[in-house]
């Protein structure tokens, strides 16, 4: 089943190996069939270097699974309730990459401050609120994503396609899971500017608003002019 889609979520999984943002079992990385309303996931716990697509766990948007002998990762509910809240999700992505956590333990935005980061996101990567006891001790995973779509309001999911979930680290998605794989590295990397450019200057403020458009909207939008047609 979803022989495609299994080969992409493995391969989306190991590109967060390659680049250095997961450690042992750490992050996951999902993708959904949107013609047949299943997903496929990253299994709990199975080291990396030990994966094949056939580990891959298929489930409804339900978390039942349909597929495999595994169990699915233990953010199966966050990945769902991202792919019931936007539609135009393809893929989700999850990491605790060092420079991306750093932020959301400290429970800060991660601000635009130059034009690298607005060619990827137009303005702050924001951050969710704390989740209350009540939401950690009852369906915990669940409410880390009502706490993500919380968080995003009227944003549209992929104008805005990362969250960092306060005190547990970034949640990254994209039109597939490829692209969700992609914006995680591009994350942890605005993430780590972020931090160095405030190392340097502690009073340094986000860039000028018609420089961020500029920059974003080059990339975005019906008038972009990066790459080719």
């Amino acid at each position: 089943m979803l022989p495609t889609l299994r080969a992409e979520v493995l391969e989306a999984n190991l590109e967060l190996v390659r680049r250095g943002l997961v450690l042992y079992t750490f992050g996951n990385a999902s993708g959904i069939s949107r013609d047949e309303g299943l997903v496929v996931i990253k299994p709990s716990g199975v080291p990396y270097d030990e994966m094949t697509p056939a580990h891959m766990v298929v489930t409804d948007l339900e978390g039942r699974v349909v597929e495999g002998n595994l169990r699915p990762s233990t953010d199966l509910a966050t990945h769902l309730a991202l792919y019931r809240a936007f539609p135009s999700l393809g893929g989700v992505v999850h990491t605790h990459s060092r420079h991306a956590t750093s932020w959301a333990q400290a429970g800060r935005e991660i601000p635009c401050f130059g034009t690298t980061h607005a060619d990827y996101f137009h303005g702050a990567i924001p951050v969710t609120d704390p989740l209350s006891p009540a939401e950690v001790e009852s369906a915990y995973e669940a409410n880390t994503g009502v706490a993500i779509i919380r968080a995003m309001g009227r944003r549209d999911a992929l104008s805005c396609p990362a969250m960092l979930v306060a005190g547990h680290g970034p949640f990254c998605w994209g039109a597939t899971v490829t692209e969700a794989a992609h914006t995680a590295v591009i994350v942890e990397e605005l993430a780590a500017m972020a931090w160095m450019t405030l190392a340097i200057n502690p009073a340094a403020a986000p860039i000028a608003v018609c420089l961020r458009d500029k920059h974003h909207f080059r990339k975005h939008g019906a008038a972009a002019t990066y790459g080719q047609k």
